[in-house]
């Protein structure tokens, strides 16, 4: 056969001719064995060219290393804090039946201290090398241990204010004040995470990702595939939003109660921690999300977080639990019990330190004070009701 133009070569019998340099192929569709040419553009291929542009190599791997500054700052804390929550459950436990440890809830509080703890803990999660296993772990105990801490504290605050409410209306106790009782409620809130956790489980199971376009480089020479748990920014913010609203709610609490003697319980020194928690988050907000576009992201954004929930786990600690660790093991003599007052006693202390300190604006302090004692002894002397035991910590 001779062709028109009489060129004796054969014609190319081919679907599509193979891609030159800088191309790559786009399969069509239904058509396996075609393709187009299209130009590569940025990170559209896991390998990169050699020197010659004859071949390709692999583009390296990299994590967050245990080395790394980013990792050893945030491991540094997690450790100090950890080391001084065990010295605060062990010196609970060792003196678990004085006075300071009842006072202070004890089944709360270990509640509370476990919370602690996991904050600490889930540091070592964040920066270990992701896999299945690990990717697990963070999304059961991301958000577990501030659920912990802020459900235990939100029972409390909860529990302060209504007592002093239901004794502005009568002498008996509200319901649900009981050690078990408090149990049930904070475990109740804390079944909404795990029941959360799990849904996500069901829908999008975890796994690992290898992000080529998150260390951008226009030299491909540096370019590099970040391994990391498929968890979106959106997941871990849904992650943390339970415990968020937990930590919100609290807060609106201990401001209800800052009005209540410090005297009586825990209401103020709770209200500082809830203050001072909020502070380090509304920080941690636009750090984590103002980093989304930055070649070190995943740097800042883990260190970021660890570092968010160790101070939050500190600040709890250091403001709730190491005045007391102090008492215990220094000053021993201080741990003794207090003289008892009854129900109504208290939430009469309680309304008539709120209206003098209304009124008390020109007042000498000590005028207030000595009023306000005054009443507490009539109220005292005249009530015939269940007596409840108080201390400089807790009702």
């Amino acid at each position: 056969m001779r062709w028109k133009a009489g060129d004796s070569s054969l014609p190319p019998s081919v679907c599509s001719i193979p891609c030159r340099a800088g191309e790559r192929k786009k399969v069509v569709k239904g058509v396996p064995c075609c393709w187009h040419c299209e130009r590569c553009e940025g990170y559209h291929y896991q390998m990169r060219p050699d020197a010659n542009r004859t071949g390709c190599v692999a583009i390296p791997i990299i994590k967050l290393e245990w080395h790394s500054p980013w990792a050893v700052v945030p491991v540094f804390i997690s450790m100090l804090g950890i080391i001084a929550t065990s010295l605060v459950i062990f010196s609970f436990v060792r003196h678990n039946d004085t006075p300071i440890v009842r006072a202070s809830g004890r089944e709360m509080s270990y509640v509370l201290l476990t919370g602690i703890f996991l904050c600490y803990a889930i540091t070592f999660l964040m920066i270990a090398a992701p896999d299945v296993g690990v990717c697990s772990f963070r999304r059961i105990f991301l958000g577990l241990g501030m659920c912990f801490s802020y459900a235990a504290l939100l029972t409390k605050t909860n529990r302060i204010h209504r007592i002093f409410e239901q004794g502005k209306k009568s002498v008996s106790a509200p319901r649900f004040i009981s050690p078990a009782s408090q149990l049930v409620i904070t475990f109740s809130l804390i079944s909404v995470q795990l029941l959360g956790v799990f849904v996500w489980f069901a829908v999008d199971p975890p796994h690992t990702v290898v992000d080529y376009g998150e260390q951008r480089t226009q030299d491909p020479t540096s370019a590099r595939g970040v391994l990391k748990c498929d968890i979106s920014d959106l997941s871990l913010i849904c992650s943390l939003g339970y415990s968020i609203l937990l930590m919100v709610t609290c807060t609106v609490y201990a401001i209800k109660t800052r009005g209540v003697p410090e005297t009586f319980n825990e209401a103020k020194p709770i209200g500082f921690t809830m203050y001072t928690t909020c502070i380090i988050w509304l920080a941690f907000i636009p750090i984590f999300f103002g980093t989304s576009q930055s070649a070190e992201r995943m740097y800042i954004q883990t260190t970021t977080l660890t570092i968010s929930l160790s101070l939050s786990a500190s600040v709890s600690l250091g403001m709730l639990y190491m005045p007391k660790v102090y008492i215990i093991l220094f000053h021993p003599e201080q741990n003794v019990p207090k003289r008892k007052r009854s129900f109504k006693a208290i939430v009469t202390a309680a309304t008539m330190s709120g209206k003098l300190n209304q009124k008390g604006g020109d007042r000498p302090n000590g005028e207030v004070k000595t009023e306000l004692c005054e009443s507490m002894e009539t109220n005292t002397s005249s009530t015939k009701t269940t007596y409840v035991s108080y201390s400089n910590h807790a009702i």
